[in-house]
């Protein structure tokens, strides 16, 4: 998830402006910076990577001279954050710039193709390709105009983008594009802006234009043109009047950055979905020769790390060893060699304990692979082979959207490995891969249905002294997260563990009234897992199920429920399931007077032992 902004302005300089925008936009990406103007037809282009005022106190992004230019502030996906690879990205004739927010999945075979035709790229990323996509098109006919020419460029992307670019050729004009990436206009009285969100501007105009997937857009002092991608048919949308608080704007209306982010699941899991498959299939290579796998992670990463080692098992016959980082050097450290692999998963890339139980197989000679989503991060540099699991910056304390796109990332690898193993039917590879694309729809659906049932749930049992999570299978891994999450942001003491070791002493904490969490999905686990719930409920606890749309038999032994659609194999199943569990916590947080974003004693990321 990156920031673009863009603006045209009748007085002043376009620089401050876009300057400032950025700077409201440092929560989408802070690893790089960079801004483009143009002046008496001369392209003006500054870029670093660092967070903006670093870069700024260097570069002075406020000194570019001319009235129209466009600004990138980055949260990189496609090559590390270093100068060469911060936008704009510019083509090799210095006449356009182009910033982009999203993935270009076709990327490699573009880039080919425009090196074959003699463009030559300096950086890294996917972004690059778009503006010399645009460049090839104004060579082959250089009658069309810039809007026509960025028009037949997006029509080659596969992908998500939101775009603007700005060239030599038209000094006077902004043209944008939209596909699954969000993007905005601000109208001014004397100025026209975009954006990727409404903070950018709203300091500077509140009256909007949302664009749409499949729009392009030309803008001027004039005004604003939008056009339907498929046919250039026109479209007609007149601006709307804002009223949030430049607060509420950052957080997009919602009233926290946690439930902003648990809403931004679905378009996070389509991210996920966009990873380059060369890494997964490398990744999977260097699994399938271990001799041991160690999957090493704390927190919420530690129980994606526990629900992956079901998925490599199920689907890939391996046996991994999940392993809480901040013991891996007691527990493995002398025996960890050079057929060990650690694949180490971190959503900072940063943290201590996972970082000194790398440290520690490396200097063992075991193979490093990283899941992070930070790329330049300490883990991806130590990492043999690493992949970037494109959640975007993550703002509230508590992990939720890293969480899932973790979970994306893990079972598309270990579909990768079933597939190089050969132990699963390719019917069975193909049914979990096409419930795995339709996961983002899915989780939207959850959220858009459950989340008034959720709060009526937090509710009930906002005055509960204490929680116990539990799953069997794999959803003994999503319990644990639930479990996580109601702490964490809830402050309500909770036990999680697997739903067969009830009976060997938690049971014995069971009295009326006490609050069980159930994770249920119809899976094998689901006859003994009936039987667990009998038993608690025999004892008086207000069974509180998860369960998959129209499973009577447990509606009617719980006292309440939350449903998720049907139909999801179980190697999948924490995705769905986990969100009801993310709304509980947030919801009961609010019922309890706790800001979810800031919980006590907590730090996003924990870089210290």
């Amino acid at each position: 998830m990156c920031g673009i902004f863009g603006c045209i302005v009748k007085d002043g300089s376009a620089a401050p402006t876009i300057h400032a925008a950025l700077k409201r936009l440092e929560y989408r990406g802070y690893d790089s910076v960079g801004e483009a103007t143009i002046h008496n037809g001369i392209l003006y282009v500054k870029k670093d990577c660092g967070k903006i005022e670093e870069v700024h106190k260097i570069h002075d992004l406020d000194d570019l001279p001319g009235k129209i230019g466009v600004g990138h502030t980055r949260w990189a996906t496609h090559g590390a954050p270093l100068q060469i690879n911060a936008h704009p990205h510019v083509d090799c004739s210095g006449q356009i710039a182009v910033v982009h927010n999203g993935i270009v999945e076709n990327f490699a075979e573009l880039k080919l193709e425009l090196e074959n035709h003699g463009h030559i790229f300096k950086s890294k990323t996917d972004t690059e390709v778009i503006a010399h996509l645009i460049e090839g098109n104004l060579k082959v006919n250089p009658h069309l105009s810039l809007a026509e020419a960025v028009l037949e460029a997006v029509k080659r992307i596969d992908g998500s983008y939101a775009i603007a670019a700005i060239s030599t050729r038209e000094p006077d004009k902004i043209i944008c594009a939209r596909n699954e990436s969000p993007l905005v206009l601000g109208v001014g009285e004397n100025a026209i802006y975009c954006a990727s969100d409404i903070p950018a501007f709203l300091p500077l105009t509140n009256r909007a234009v949302v664009i749409e997937d499949g729009e392009l857009v030309t803008l001027s002092l004039e005004g604003y043109e939008i056009k339907k991608i498929t046919d250039s048919s026109p479209v007609l949308r007149e601006p709307k009047v804002i009223d949030w608080t430049p607060e509420m704007a950052v957080k997009q209306g919602y009233p926290h950055f946690m439930l902003k982010e648990i809403h931004e699941q679905p378009a996070v899991l389509r991210n996920t979905l966009r990873l380059q498959e060369h890494y997964l299939d490398l990744m999977a290579t260097f699994l399938d020769r271990a001799r041991e796998v160690f999957l090493v992670a704390c927190g919420t990463s530690y129980h994606a790390c526990l629900a992956a080692s079901y998925m490599f098992s199920k689907l890939a016959f391996l046996g991994t060893y999940p392993v809480i980082a901040s013991e891996f050097v007691e527990q493995h450290g002398k025996s960890v060699n050079i057929d060990s692999t650690i694949l180490a998963v971190s959503q900072s890339g940063e943290t201590a304990d996972t970082l000194a139980a790398v440290n520690c197989a490396r200097q063992r000679a075991a193979t490093i692979l990283g899941l992070t989503n930070v790329i330049g991060s300490t883990l991806t540099r130590v990492s043999r082979v690493y992949v970037g699991q494109q959640s975007g910056p993550e703002i509230g304390v508590a992990a939720t959207k890293t969480f899932t796109a973790q979970l994306s990332v893990l079972a598309q690898l270990a579909l990768r490995l079933a597939k190089k193993r050969g132990k699963i039917s390719q019917d069975e590879m193909d049914f979990i891969a096409e419930r795995l694309e339709k996961l983002p729809e899915i989780v939207g659906t959850i959220i858009r249905t459950q989340e008034e049932k959720v709060k009526q749930v937090a509710k009930k049992y906002r005055d509960a002294k204490i929680f116990f999570f539990l799953g069997r299978g794999i959803s003994t891994a999503t319990a644990y997260e639930g479990r996580l999450k109601l702490m964490e942001i809830a402050y309500v003491p909770s036990i999680a563990f697997p739903a067969g070791e009830s009976k060997h002493g938690p049971i014995s904490l069971i009295e009326p009234g006490f609050p069980v969490v159930f994770i249920c999905p119809k899976d094998d686990t689901r006859k003994t897992l009936i039987g667990n719930i009998m038993e608690m409920k025999a004892r008086g606890a207000s069974i509180i199920a998860i369960i998959e749309e129209g499973d009577e038999e447990i509606k009617s032994l719980a006292d309440d429920w939350v449903e998720v659609p049907r139909g999801i194999p179980d190697v999948l199943s924490p995705i769905p399931f986990v969100i009801p569990l993310q709304l509980l916590a947030y919801y009961m947080a609010i019922e309890r007077g706790h800001n979810p974003d800031t919980p006590r004693n907590l730090a996003k990321s924990v870089t210290v032992k």
